[in-house]
């Protein structure tokens, strides 16, 4: 573990932005039992990397345009990167989550179900071919970035942009949960079936940027909170709105800087506002608007030269839900009767829905049978006087804003989908309303209080982290 005691000393970073687009014809995950083979690519998606170097310390941050990334994918992306030097721990892997994109690594069924034919991979979520390309590529975003290490000046700062970003849980009268999309208002009076959404968004703009002695842009860390689901569901790849909101940014601060999105715990908050009828898709909107709210913050920066530079890693065992003893019996009973998938379709690109959500209950019953807790991996770095938060999974918003709240470090932002992908993290409360983030599934699997445990976790990490 790294000593948060030793004297600071003048920052470096770099920088480095590879393609990782992928091929058309390749699997975009981002549904359940669908096949959406890429048919087209309107931007292409990347890896990003930024490397820090102070006082003996050289974390570094890997952003990736996909939509998951598994553990397997992220202990080959830090083994690579031990080969450079890097301390795995200090190596942060984080899945933007657009829904425009292949995952690396299966994460739809666990690693005990029987496996699927041939041509089918899909079914589990990802194809292995694409996620090591991925992979070989992001290893080489973090080599260049290293090799291009210089003095830089670091400054940090938050703006509010509350118009994009949405809690897209909506309670009903009898007080269960809908999810409302963007075609809400073809309804004739719109979403009338709305009393109230559930909970919270996280409004915080988060600017970190590294110039050059000569005052160029060398990158820019960016972070918002809110799913990248625009472009989904159409066979298109696209970074969705972080890919749009980094090129905005590029455009301004020169091709030399490499913008960098954190998406936040997004896991219950959506780009779409169930009660304007006027709205109208457009990632690349989006991607302007936070540029336009990033530009006061950016001119708000005050520089220095000197940060220090640290890291914790917890890992917190968070029990495997049990699955109720009716779902697990109908789920078996769909699956005895039906050991291979059922088509909904004769060219097959369609799973049935029942027979999904089957398979999805058992795995949940199969990993808590082998391993009855989750080793869940909590990241932070310290970055001079702010903290970068890397949580597995998709916690709900409500767990990012008491961390926030708690840390002592002067900003924090908050990180989702790092590491493995774990599924939804709700609320308590949320599991008693019910929908597909809290309904048993293998997005959906673990204890009712694993949120707490995370928040607490993460609390007591940041304060070893900042106390000194």
């Amino acid at each position: 573990m790294a000593d948060a005691t030793e004297a600071t000393e003048k920052l470096r970073a770099g920088a480095a932005q590879v393609d990782i687009t992928p091929q058309l014809g390749t699997h975009l995950a981002g549904a359940v039992g669908l096949h959406r083979p890429a048919e087209r690519i309107i931007e292409p998606t990347c890896a990003r990397a930024l490397v820090f170097d102070s006082g003996g310390k050289k974390p570094c941050i890997l952003t990736l345009d996909v939509t998951i990334i598994t553990e397997p994918y992220t202990a080959r992306i830090r083994k690579g990167a031990g080969e450079l030097g890097f301390e795995p721990d200090a190596v942060m892997v984080h899945a933007t989550q657009t829904h425009s994109a292949p995952p690396l690594g299966y994460f739809m069924l666990d690693e005990d179900f029987p496996p699927v034919a041939d041509g089918y991979e899909w079914i589990r979520g990802g194809e292995k071919s694409y996620s090591d390309f991925a992979a070989d590529r992001a290893i080489q975003a973090i080599a260049q970035a290293d090799a291009a290490l210089q003095p830089v000046q670091i400054g940090t700062a938050s703006g509010i942009e509350g118009r994009m970003a949405h809690n897209r849980r909506a309670v009903r009268d009898d007080g269960t949960v809908g999810m409302p999309g963007p075609n809400v208002w073809d309804e004739p009076l719109g979403p009338t079936w709305i009393r109230y959404l559930e909970g919270p968004i996280d409004p915080e703009l988060g600017v970190m940027c590294l110039r050059s002695d000569d005052l160029r842009t060398v990158a820019m860390l960016l972070h918002y909170t809110c799913h990248p689901v625009h472009v989904f569901p159409r066979p298109i790849v696209s970074p969705d709105w972080p890919g749009a909101w980094a090129d905005e940014m590029q455009e301004v601060h020169g091709e030399q800087c490499v913008p960098l999105v954190l998406n936040g715990a997004c896991g219950n908050i959506n780009p779409w506002p169930p009660f304007d009828p006027d709205y109208v898709e457009d990632h690349r909107r989006m991607g302007q608007v936070l540029a336009e709210t990033a530009g006061p913050v950016v001119e708000s920066l005050q520089f220095s030269d000197e940060a220090t530079l640290d890291w914790r890693v917890r890992h917190l065992k968070i029990p495997i839900r049990e699955v109720p003893a009716d779902e697990l019996a109908w789920a078996q009973d769909i699956l005895g009767d039906n050991p291979e998938p059922v088509w909904k379709d004769e060219k097959r690109t369609v799973v049935d829905s029942d027979w999904m959500t089957a398979a999805s209950i058992l795995s949940v019953h199969l990993q808590r049978e082998r391993e009855g807790e989750l080793d869940y991996e909590i990241q932070a770095l310290r970055i001079g006087d702010s903290a970068i938060v890397g949580l597995p999974g998709e916690p709900f918003v409500e767990g990012q804003l008491r961390i926030k709240m708690a840390s002592p470090a002067r900003l924090t932002y908050v990180a989702h989908c790092t590491t493995q992908y774990v599924g939804y993290i709700p609320t308590s409360d949320a599991l008693t309303r019910g929908g597909h983030e809290v309904n048993t599934s293998y997005w959906a699997k673990l204890v009712p209080e694993a949120l707490d445990m995370v928040v607490k976790a993460t609390a007591e990490v940041l304060d070893d982290l900042f106390a000194t």
